[in-house]
């Protein structure tokens, strides 16, 4: 675990995905997050995996995704004593992330207003659906439905096939990212400044945000986004190819690196057919040139051709499943898991997987296993400031 965010103290009142995801990184930059869940089984995701024993036990795979590296405290918030202890623990903390619909923590008289009573410089953030105002606010929101609204779906797959969801959350995905960047900028302003801030993250709009390339080419070229599999609307040779073992991802979007790569197929002379010889003209003939090229593959496998390419600057990668890129040495190497012997509520060791980044040559990793369910209760409230502390014991 890196020290980026060492002495400070999150709050995490999420469950799922979004929010947790937004702590979790938080997390590996070394904050101190504590999870404030309800003793009634905790976090959702708690009961979420493809393993029925850890569900079970509240440790579900879901969960054990992102919650590495925080603490669990059990508070009930409907309750009067509840709301007390966490307005301790809000005394003593510089940042919050609910992940709840627009006015429930308010109608729990948690609300912004009121912690911002307790605890002036505080930064909320909030992550819902479609954000605090507009039309939809009070719309239940998961992922795939914001996936179906925000246009991604429709461009997801071929003609035949779209709309498709994307194969993972992408959408909650994007909200944690975006509220985790949001909030540590915010942190800069508080520890420069004294002041707190109020963030709503909307998950339709991160998406949107995210979909630049495609809402760009509407909103300025007034062209529509449409589906195209594995093709790249912005140049050909560009997708995935056929090879005589397995499929290669090619992206020959240059000029230079198209003619590289006819050349190291044995096929040079396509570099100068008056279909292929310049970006647009590929373009309009993709399914031609894609036709001879995988002609050209069928002679070696796609991890062979992998490395000839790439040696020759032509970006190209072999389409991998979720086990054999865990198997990579370039994924082992840098680092990408970190591995709990022991984990509360399981029998066997925990892999988990850390945030894309690096720290001064570091990988960041988590400094604790997921927690089990109000595990740090005694841990948590003995060390709050003297002031919290005494109105944790009143």
């Amino acid at each position: 675990m890196t020290d980026l965010l060492s002495g400070i103290r999150i709050l995490d009142l999420t469950n799922v995905l979004a929010g947790p995801y937004c702590a979790y990184q938080l997390a590996l930059l070394g904050a101190d997050v504590i999870k404030v869940e309800t003793p009634q089984g905790g976090d959702l995701a708690r009961q979420l995996g493809a393993s029925p024993e850890l569900n079970r036990a509240g440790m579900g795979a879901s969960f054990l995704a992102q919650n590495a590296g925080k603490r669990s405290v059990a508070l009930d918030l409907k309750q009067e004593a509840g709301r007390e202890r966490f307005l301790d623990l809000v005394a003593s903390a510089d940042a919050l992330v609910e992940n709840f619909r627009p006015g429930v923590m308010d109608r729990l008289g948690l609300g912004h207003a009121r912690l911002k009573e307790v605890r002036p410089s505080l930064v909320y953030c909030a992550i819902s659906g479609f954000g605090q105002t507009g039309p939809m606010r009070d719309n239940p929101a998961y992922d795939q439905i914001i996936q179906g609204l925000s246009g991604t779906m429709s461009i997801t797959g071929t003609p035949e096939t779209a709309p498709l969801r994307v194969g993972y959350p992408v959408a909650d995905t994007l909200g944690g990212l975006v509220g985790a960047f949001a909030i540590t900028a915010a942190l800069v302003k508080q520890k420069t400044t004294g002041e707190g801030a109020f963030l709503d993250v909307s998950m339709l709009e991160c998406t949107l945000s995210a979909l630049g390339w495609p809402v760009s080419n509407y909103l300025t070229a007034d062209v529509e986004p449409q589906p195209m599999g594995n093709e790249n609307m912005t140049a050909a040779p560009s997708g995935a190819f056929r090879t005589g073992d397995g499929l290669l991802n090619i992206a020959a979007n240059k000029q230079e690196q198209f003619v590289a790569l006819c050349r190291l197929i044995g096929r040079p002379e396509l570099a100068s057919d008056v279909r292929f010889a310049e970006r647009e003209t590929r373009k309009q003939n993709r399914i031609a040139l894609k036709a001879l090229i995988e002609d050209a593959l069928a002679s070696g496998s796609a991890a062979a051709w992998e490395e000839t390419f790439n040696r020759a600057g032509v970006p190209a990668g072999r389409v991998l499943t979720i086990p054999q890129i865990l198997q990579e040495r370039q994924v082992i190497e840098r680092g990408m898991t970190a591995r709990f012997p022991a984990v509360s509520g399981m029998d066997q060791p925990l892999t988990v997987v850390r945030g894309g980044f690096m720290v001064d040559g570091e990988a960041p990793l988590p400094s604790r296993p997921p927690p089990g369910l109000g595990e740090h209760m005694d841990e948590v409230f003995a060390g709050l400031p003297p002031r919290a502390r005494k109105r944790a014991k009143a």
